[in-house]
């Protein structure tokens, strides 16, 4: 039987780092550079809804906005300013995660060091730059045990989420069986990329994401739950938990691995 693969997203999965990391380096990057912007809790939602730091700058900085801000408006010297933007505003990230900002999210820790310890394989599948990945795997895990977790992120993939190209990627680039593989995700956007991948997805909401269409999941929870805190149950398509909370473990993973299999 081949090896049981765990796919994690990043960001709002290992920790809830939109809110505190990323709205706050976007924020200090346009300060720091001297650009009269500053998103709000509302902007940054919206802005949410598509996947990628450059992407989502992309869709911000409009001809009509870049015009209004003295820049020009072609989309190459758009794109030439997003990159140089997106560098400063990842190295801000990788400092407030450094500095200690982010907590890991419950569970997400003891998941990641019981699937190590078990044999299980391991990867963080997201759309952020692969620096910022690391450092808040570094952050959650420890650098012994962040070394044993693949990554895949940032530009690997042209298409981002929703689209499955990132979790196709991940299974190439691992060797892992489909059917032997769940992924854990907090957003519509990485439900929908890993349910296109032909995955079953584990959904734990973060700061941005309550509310959000999650069809296809075999079930959502606040988060991954601790034994002395388990996570509440927000939907339970796949009946995993009957009992109304949970604490996710590898023995649930399997159990999210074997009702999505063919009947």
């Amino acid at each position: 039987m081949s090896t049981p693969t765990l796919l994690l997203d990043c960001d709002g999965v290992l920790a809830d780092t939109e809110r505190d990391g990323h709205l706050v380096a976007f924020n200090h990057m346009f300060e720091e550079l001297g650009v009269p912007i500053q998103w709000d809790d509302s902007t940054y939602a919206d802005l949410l809804r598509v996947g990628g730091g450059k992407e989502r700058l992309m869709s911000f900085l409009t001809a009509e906005r870049a015009a209004a801000l003295g820049m020009s408006d072609d989309a190459d010297s758009r794109l030439d300013v997003v990159g140089q933007w997106h560098v400063v505003k990842s190295r801000i990230f990788r400092e407030l995660v450094a500095d200690g900002a982010l907590a890991a999210r419950p569970g997400v820790a003891r998941l990641i060091h019981e699937g190590l310890e078990a044999g299980w394989c391991l990867a963080v599948a997201s759309t952020s730059a692969v620096a910022s990945v690391e450092s808040v795997l570094t952050s959650v895990v420890g650098g012994d045990a962040a070394r044993c977790v693949k990554v895949f992120a940032g530009d690997v993939v042209e298409r981002k989420k929703p689209a499955p190209d990132i979790y196709l990627h991940a299974l190439r680039g691992l060797g892992s069986d489909p059917a032997n593989t769940v992924v854990v995700e907090d957003s519509g956007v990485g439900c929908r990329a890993a349910v296109s991948a032909g995955l079953p997805v584990v959904v734990t909401l973060s700061g941005y994401t309550a509310g959000e269409d999650f069809t296809g999941a075999a079930v959502v929870l606040t988060d991954l739950g601790e034994p002395s805190a388990p996570a509440r149950v927000v939907d339970d398509p796949a009946r995993l938990a009957p009992n109304g909370d949970a604490v996710v473990d590898l023995a649930f993973l399997r159990r999210v691995i074997d009702a999505h299999a063919p009947a």
